[in-house]
């Protein structure tokens, strides 16, 4: 019996390989499909992965929770702010019982270095050889000690409760400990932070899972922060930053409800009247990844991430309706086969087997060649996205694989075996076999139409998502992005600043120099009440800030339609408000604002209004301009902007970084082009502009090749009715119109389902952004042609080749 087994298996094989080899084109086509559209899914599935598995590696994942503050204003706006104060963290470990512990860490995710920062951003290590400076942007943290019991981190040095407990005491993961003394022993040597402070190294880490969105690779004790910053109150709980975090965990996680419900008190004990303001709530580690609406450009939408999975969905779906319909192309030709077998007493059950057999070849091939695709170009897709996805063959990516060849297996095999196992002996073997355009051919047509939906739909979420991320890139921001350098200004002494701008203005490609807090637009929300005379108590609404000096309009590029430009000042003495702080005062004509006094928090004094300046973005076009006004304030002065010519750029850069490493020679030079630092504001949209076209590029292919499959079936059932009309005097270009039309009708319709569909979710994305382009009627037309465009490309061939066959050979066709 298992002699027998082992035979019939091997003549299944034997036939198998035979027939895959006999139809090299075929298999090809059906190799590539698969293949493309598997590494596709695969793709997507790591992406998908990486996203959904960030910060999971933490044994207390399902307890974890972040601490975050909505500001529920006056005017019934509301702000949302991942930031909790540090006093918290002690109130939530004494106060609260069904807390377990809570760690407070302030962490450095700020692309431009702050004056006097609390959080180190200057380090400088004694290397093996030599002083090495170092810039940091992130990775760095003040922390409590209580970290270490919420997070998982594994300790290849130093004892967790004790490392962190000291001032001036740190932490490193490997890596950095290597970058900054390279292979000694880092345990007790020290590092310079921001110049002031001497910390020891108490211990060493292994670095992290990238899949984190506490990327924190220098540990400092939150004990050195007095040392750092003498100004900042510990205990103050109006001390709230964007760069602050609270976690919790709990030890229940069913005690959520109650911990959240409790919080108001808190706030009501700590803020008194004021708490009415601050609605603090508790957040699920697995939803922190997720939240956009606290992190501006910083996090993924799970709207995209399940668009994409239905997107890779598709894509294997798509592969295999191309298998399909290239199979059943081969029914005609397998005919006669199909008549001997079952003639000399095969069953219908064991063509099936032999059919699916083929199918399984062909699929697990493909499989192997897409985990190679995948693997060759994860390194280019990870720089593209800027991910860290890798193929690692654990039991989930080998679940999926085996998943991905057995629905692959099932939906392109099952069809196409039941069809040619059910052709009658004797019509296969007298030719007289047909297929009903009403059965089976029906379904092919409504196959490609679904292709096509999909193709059609993804060619319109590419354009509308280009044409929206050319609008941001494009939109009149009120002020000019263009050819302005931002440099850092590591201290605030007036002096070397004033040095700086001096120094920089001798040089002619250099147009104008202004130091400030931030530029006008920017990712970082400053704001606060604001009380204008003769209006009674503090607004309703808060008012943005903008700090700069007397150059900040010609530097930025702002317009001044009323009034006239502030003074130089150290301290705040008058005040520019733009358009939308107008209208909040009802105020219609600019002029009328001259001279209206207002007070801010780092006034206590009413001070003037001496301008009006045009509006312009604060933040991304996701939010609406809000009222803000621009006042000199030498303190907070943080960059300086530079506005150059743009003749000379390597020059120009080169006399800038000489000035400033004369100026500030302990320090590490740093710059970046304004429309750079705008251009983060868009990480998201510009990620998904990328995925929706190489995602659309692989769908059109796939496409492209379940065409070519129902063309070929098509010209190999009309053979004989193309050499007839020849015969008839039919011409080439008409018979490749009457083989186009069926496919073109096909393309028509899937146009007409797509674009409603289409139309209907790109109008929901665009629905995230406060400025945002109308989707043009122009996109469905351009698709539309572009998909006709394909359509007739890929039945081109096939058409003109059958048109030019000669017809004796047509007619003679068995």
């Amino acid at each position: 019996m298992a002699n027998l087994l082992e035979i019939m298996l091997r003549s299944y094989y034997k036939t198998a390989f035979r027939n895959l080899r006999s139809q090299r084109v075929y298999t090809l086509l059906n190799v590539t499909g698969l293949t493309v559209g598997m590494a596709g899914g695969l793709l997507i599935f790591l992406f998908i992965r990486y996203h959904l598995s960030t910060d999971r590696h933490h044994a207390k994942f399902d307890r974890i929770f972040r601490a975050v503050v909505n500001l529920h204003l006056d005017d019934g706006s509301v702000q949302y702010f991942p930031e909790a104060p540090l006093p918290m963290a002690k109130a939530l470990r004494t106060d609260y019982p069904q807390v377990e512990q809570a760690a407070y860490l302030k962490m450095n995710r700020e692309l431009t270095v702050e004056v006097g920062a609390p959080v180190p951003q200057n380090v400088t290590a004694n290397g093996s050889q030599q002083l090495l400076r170092f810039l940091e942007h992130r990775s760095t943290a003040l922390v409590e000690p209580e970290l270490f019991d919420i997070f998982d981190y594994k300790w290849l040095r130093g004892n967790p409760k004790t490392a962190l407990r000291e001032p001036a005491s740190v932490v490193l993961t490997e890596s950095w400990a290597k970058k900054y003394f390279g292979d000694s022993d880092p345990i007790g040597r020290t590092l310079q932070l921001n110049h002031t402070v001497s910390a020891k190294v108490t211990g060493l880490l292994a670095d992290p899972p990238k899949t984190t969105d506490t990327d924190i690779n220098l540990f400092i004790s939150i004990a050195t922060l007095p040392q750092l910053d003498p100004t900042y109150d510990l205990n103050e709980w109006s001390n709230l930053n964007s760069s602050d975090r609270l976690f919790i965990t709990l030890k229940h996680p069913q005690s959520v409800v109650g911990m959240d419900a409790a919080l108001p008190a808190l706030a009501r004990k700590h803020y008194g009247e004021l708490a009415k303001y601050y609605k603090f709530h508790i957040q699920p580690l697995a939803d922190v990844h997720f939240d956009v609406k606290r992190v501006v450009g910083g996090s993924i939408r799970p709207s995209l991430l399940w668009s994409l999975g239905l997107i890779g969905l598709f894509l294997v779906l798509t592969a295999c309706i191309n298998f399909v319909n290239l199979a059943t192309a081969q029914a005609i030709r397998r005919s006669k086969e199909v008549g001997i077998r079952k003639t000399l007493g095969s069953s219908r059950g064991q063509l099936v087997r032999q059919f699916l057999l083929e199918t399984s070849l062909i699929v697990l091939t493909a499989s192997g060649l897409a985990i190679l695709l995948a693997i060759v170009t994860l390194p280019l897709l990870n720089t593209w996205l800027s991910t860290y996805l890798s193929l690692c063959l654990d039991v989930v990516t080998i679940g999926f694989i085996a998943l991905l060849n057995g629905v692959g297996i099932v939906l392109a095999g099952v069809y196409p075996a039941v069809v040619l196992s059910g052709f009658s002996p004797w019509a296969a073997l007298t030719g007289k076999l047909s297929v009903s355009r009403r059965g089976s051919f029906s379904l092919r047509h409504s196959l490609i139409v679904v292709q096509f939906v999909v193709c059609q739909t993804l060619i319109v979420g590419a354009l509308v998502v280009a044409s929206q991320v050319r609008y941001l890139r494009e939109a009149e921001l009120g002020f000019n992005k263009d050819n302005v350098i931002m440099v850092n200004l590591p201290t605030s002494q007036k002096s070397q600043r004033e040095a700086l701008k001096n120094e920089l203005m001798q040089y002619p490609d250099i147009k104008s120099v202004s130091a400030s807090q931030r530029p006008p637009s920017n990712q970082s929300l400053y704001g606060g009440s604001v009380k204008v005379e003769g209006r009674g108590d503090w607004e309703k609404y808060s008012l943005r800030e903008r700090i700069g000096d007397e150059d900040y309009l010609q530097t930025y590029g702002l317009q001044l339609i009323a009034g006239r430009n502030i003074i130089a000042s150290d301290t705040i003495r008058e005040y520019l408000i733009n358009e939308t702080f107008l209208k909040k005062l009802n105020i219609r004509a600019p002029k009328q604002a001259i001279g209206l006094k207002i007070q801010y928090y780092l006034s206590p004094v009413l001070l003037p209004i001496v301008g009006v300046v045009k509006d312009f973005h604060q933040r991304s076009l996701h939010e609406e301009i809000g009222p803000c006004f621009i006042a000199s304030h030498s303190p907070s002065f943080k960059q300086a902007g530079i506005r150059v010519s743009g003749k000379n750029p390597a020059k120009t850069l080169q006399y800038i970084r000489q000035v400033w490493q004369k100026l500030y020679p302990n320090d590490v030079f740093e710059y970046t082009y304004l429309d750079d630092q705008l251009a983060q504001f868009y990480e998201n949209e510009n990620l998904l502009f990328r995925l929706v076209n190489t995602f659309t590029g692989i769908a059109i292919l796939i496409c492209c090749l379940g065409l070519y499959g129902l063309v070929s079936f098509i010209v190999t059932q009309r053979t004989k009715e193309i050499g007839i009309r020849k015969v008839l005097g039919a011409s080439v270009s008409s018979i490749v119109t009457l083989l186009s039309k069926d496919f073109l009708k096909l393309v028509l319709i899937a146009i007409i389902l797509a674009s409603p569909l289409a139309w209907y979710f790109m109008n929901q994305w665009l629905q995230d952004f406060a400025y945002r382009i109308s989707i043009p009627w122009w996109v469905f037309v351009l698709a539309s042609l572009l998909a006709i465009g394909i359509a007739l490309l890929t039945v081109s061939y096939q058409s003109v080749k059958a048109a030019l066959v000669n017809p004796v050979k047509s007619l003679n066709q068995d």
